[in-house]
């Protein structure tokens, strides 16, 4: 029933988007075939107030219809282009995450439920809802800090959300599946892994208590510099559904009026944000990926306060290096040494050719060296390698492209508050510092240390690695000489996953399928 449930729920979220013309602004004059005329099927039911609209518009208007989940869904899907593709990924950045408030009563019982503690003892005032979004609302209140009333901010999960959104996470894997089975061209881009990806990092998001994590970590990696830094949290007051955070006074870097009116000098708040960016990301490989300017105060002092970390990136070593040498491959026009990056990083197959790959990075930096430098930019630069790496089997880099995505955001707020910003010139403190201190003979020493360290984690591990070497010898041999084979559980079990799947994809598409039918004869 779950799977009939997901259909219908699938079923219906179609439709919207078919009433809202979301379809019917997609290219389908370049389709042929069924697609083709599933696409002109859709503008015939198209509601014709909707024709008047942007796409970006009428996607807007179709996820409000739709409800918080499917927000979530387009914010999630605008930091993957490379599955919705650049202009669909720009469309769903613009997605406004503004939902309706709910009652202050339902936040109290939920704060109280998730603390255990009564809200008079844990505010002296707890104020009326000042923000709302898909997830959850913040509330403006006051608590006893050391003996003095401080104002707060308490973020608190919308009721119900969770339960919603796990509903419509079934519509999303039927939806992953049923592509991955009738549309082979579309299994490179992985969609079921996608979808659990979507999952995992939502689940995170739901639970306050790591966005609270994330805002302590990244405030203690930023505590020494200059002019950014995060809200302090109040532990005391945070739990799996409320988080308690410091008051932030200052103006929201999307109010440019403001900015201007308070004194602050727009050009060094950009260079501020864009030098803060790659810090985060190139020495402490953690970073904000949501500053779109709405989540951005500037305080009275010009100091930068990033607010709302429910979505964080992570690099590695490896992807860091590889980031720094690209960047500084293409300042250089070392073009083959950039090729030669992404084969050492293991992103690009060894069946290619490291030439012919690097011939392929030419077209892109070329041009660029043409240009003048204000005009550049960085994150259009990365999104053209992701382009050209697709031709040569680049596996999808889920932590590279939400780089890129928010690369594009922060570098997108830096160019509104200076047209004229040079990206390059701004950058090159902070890639050049970390080249020369993680590339150079510094670096080179604290990779032989690490060397050092792992090898000497080997040898204590050598008497289990030898045991289980043993082992598996063991078990090659017999399974050479028996062949290999299941016990009867597991054949059953298998075979029984095999028809229950079968099952559900088929009772699935009947679902639609009749509900799509149903539709068009109450229209008709």
């Amino acid at each position: 029933m779950s799977s009939v449930g997901a259909g219908f729920r699938l079923a219906r979220a179609g439709w919207v988007l078919v009433r809202e013309g979301v379809i019917a602004a997609l290219p389908g004059e370049e389709l042929s075939g069924l697609p083709k005329f599933g696409w002109r099927l859709a503008r015939l039911f198209t509601r014709r107030r909707a024709l008047a609209y942007e796409r970006s518009d009428r996607l807007a208007k179709a996820v409000v219809r739709l409800g918080p989940s499917y927000v979530k869904l387009g914010q999630f899907l605008a930091t993957r282009p490379d599955v919705v593709g650049n202009d669909m990924a720009l469309d769903l950045a613009m997605l406004q995450d503004k939902m309706h408030t709910f009652p202050k009563a339902e936040a109290v019982a939920a704060i109280e439920t998730s603390l255990g503690r009564k809200v008079g003892d844990l505010y002296v005032e707890f104020g009326d809802p000042v923000a709302a979004a898909s997830i959850a609302q913040v509330h403006a209140a006051e608590a006893i800090h050391e003996g003095v009333a401080t104002k707060v901010a308490v973020k608190v999960i919308r009721p119900g959300v969770r339960r919603r959104f796990f509903q419509d996470l079934e519509s999303y894997f039927l939806a992953a599946h049923l592509q991955e089975k009738y549309i082979p061209s579309s299994r490179r881009l992985r969609p079921v892994e996608v979808t659990e990806t979507l999952a995992q990092t939502t689940k995170i998001e739901m639970d306050l208590r790591l966005e609270a994590a994330a805002l302590s970590e990244l405030g203690e990696n930023t505590k020494d510099d200059p002019g950014f830094r995060v809200p302090s949290v109040d532990w005391e007051r945070t739990g799996r559904d409320v988080l308690t955070m410091e008051w932030v006074d200052g103006v929201k870097m999307n109010n440019i009026a403001g900015l201007e009116e308070a004194g602050h000098d727009l050009k060094a708040i950009a260079a501020n944000l864009i030098q803060s960016f790659l810090r985060h990301t190139l020495r402490d490989g953690f970073f904000h990926a949501d500053m779109h300017p709405g989540n951005l105060f500037v305080e009275a002092n010009g100091t930068i306060v990033a607010v709302d970390l429910g979505i964080a990136g992570r690099l590695g070593k490896k992807e860091r290096r590889f980031l720094a040498e690209i960047l500084y491959g293409f300042i250089t026009r070392d073009y083959l040494r950039v090729a030669e990056v992404h084969f050492e990083a293991g992103y690009v197959p060894r069946q290619h050719n490291v030439a012919a790959f690097a011939q392929a990075i030419r077209a892109i930096g070329e041009p660029i060296h043409g240009q003048p430098a204000e005009t550049i930019s960085m994150a259009k630069l990365l999104t053209l390698l992701f382009e050209v790496t697709e031709l040569f089997d680049m596996a999808t880099r889920p932590e590279l492209i939400l780089l890129q995505k928010t690369m594009v955001v922060v570098e997108g707020v830096a160019r509104t508050l200076d047209p004229a910003f040079n990206m390059w010139k701004t950058a090159e403190p902070v890639v050049g510092g970390w080249i020369a201190g993680n590339l150079g003979p510094r670096g080179m020493m604290i990779d032989a240390r690490d060397g050092a360290k792992a090898l000497l984690a080997l040898a204590r591990q050598a008497p289990e690695l030898a045991a289980r070497t043993d082992r598996l010898s063991r078990e090659i041999d017999l399974m050479a000489e028996h062949g290999l084979r299941f016990d009867e559980t597991t054949a059953h079990a298998i075979g029984k996953a095999e028809a229950r799947y079968s099952r559900s994809g088929r009772v699935a598409l009947w679902v639609i399928a009749l509900t799509l039918l149903y539709i068009a004869w109450k229209i008709l």
